[in-house]
């Protein structure tokens, strides 16, 4: 446990009284204190003195202490108080309750924590997420939305931190370091639940993380797990949306799992069945056989749904022209781009050409 927790609770305690407050744990190592010159050091026979009474106060050396037990009711830190008067066993049964309240809050929002990442790392059994959930008072059929944040380039270890601060309810909303460069977090949701919304949230994490750390992140959405037991799927995709994304969507920096499209069958299939597909569908001659110009020509094509007028607005060239090279790319590969089952067709082989070469550079 972090003895920051202890010490947050002991520098509000001096606002109470000007005496000595501080914990020590089983040890007898003084862990926090408004003293700062005690800190560190070793009460070993006080710990064993503690560790031997059956009373709830215990004085010694003009200090008055109170074991905070833990889940096994073994004594884990205790909290003192300067003094070994009546003033003083009140102010240390004042300092216990406001310690062990940190205490049991700290251990309930880790060990929430604790069990939401092994949700999502598949690392409990079905039938145990039931248990657990009951255990931790966890709401188990609350909707939630599973977001992958992957920094590129450059990491920043305080990611976490700054991602936390961003979600207040520490009881619902968790962020979890997954390694060096992910982070996940899990949101519970409320209300009528949108990809806007789900994209709005994502787009405030993406804005705060580049003002406040300058770091360049890549966000992955999964569908919204309406139970704790699609939580793991639903991570699961948001890291298939960061790939999927890396090869069929470059420049988009948010990518939501149900908007993938095609992408998403094509990065499943193996690269054999992709070669041979790209193979049939150009019988004539390879898809490397069409320059840069020509490609750019077909994707305005069909950025502009097939329409030969609008394309050839957009490209600043006679409807003719354009004609004239869709009449060559026929004559190369076979396949008539103004003919819609051809232009699927194409448009696949060119999908499908993308993730080969993302697989080569690998």
């Amino acid at each position: 446990m972090s003895n920051s927790v202890f010490q947050g609770v002991i520098q509000q305690l001096k606002d109470v009284s000007d005496r000595v407050f501080g914990v020590i744990d089983s040890e007898g190592y003084v862990v926090s204190s408004t003293d700062a010159s005690v800190l560190g050091e070793l009460w070993s026979d006080v710990a064993v003195k503690i560790a031997g009474s059956e009373e709830q106060l215990v004085t010694f050396g003009q200090k008055t202490f109170r074991a905070i037990l833990g889940s096994t009711n073994v004594f884990e830190y205790a909290a003192f108080c300067m003094g070994d008067d009546d003033q003083a066993k009140l102010l240390c049964n004042m300092a216990y309750i406001a310690l062990n309240d940190a205490k049991a809050h700290y251990e309930e929002k880790h060990d929430r924590g604790t069990f939401v990442k092994n949700i999502i790392m598949d690392n409990i059994l079905p039938g145990d997420i039931y248990i657990r959930a009951k255990e931790l008072r966890f709401a188990t059929d609350a909707p939630r939305a599973v977001f992958l944040v992957r920094q590129l380039g450059r990491t920043d270890v305080t990611t976490v931190d700054v991602l936390s601060g961003m979600f207040s309810d520490k009881q619902q909303d968790f962020v979890i370091s997954i390694n060096e460069q992910d982070v996940a977090v899990v949101k519970q949701l409320s209300g009528t639940v949108t990809a806007e919304k789900l994209e709005k949230i994502a787009r405030n994490m993406e804005d705060t993380l580049k003002n406040e750390l300058f770091i360049k992140p890549i966000i992955g959405i999964g569908t919204v797990a309406n139970h704790l037991r699609e939580l793991a799927d639903a991570y699961k995709e948001a890291q298939t949306a960061i790939d999927v994304g890396k090869v069929f969507d470059t420049e988009k920096t948010i990518i939501n799992y149900e908007h993938l499209g095609i992408g998403r069958l094509i990065y499943q299939l193996p690269t054999t069945l992709c070669d041979i597909f790209l193979t049939e569908v150009f019988k004539k001659s390879s898809i490397d056989a069409l320059d840069q110009e020509t490609l750019f020509t077909i994707n305005k094509f069909f950025e502009n749904n097939l329409n030969v007028s609008e394309t050839s607005r957009k490209l600043f060239v006679h409807r003719n022209t354009l004609v004239y090279r869709l009449e060559k790319i026929k004559k190369l590969t076979g396949l008539d781009l103004r003919q819609f089952d051809h232009a699927i067709v194409f448009k696949v082989a060119l999908m499908v050409r993308k993730y080969l070469s993302s697989r080569e550079t690998r």
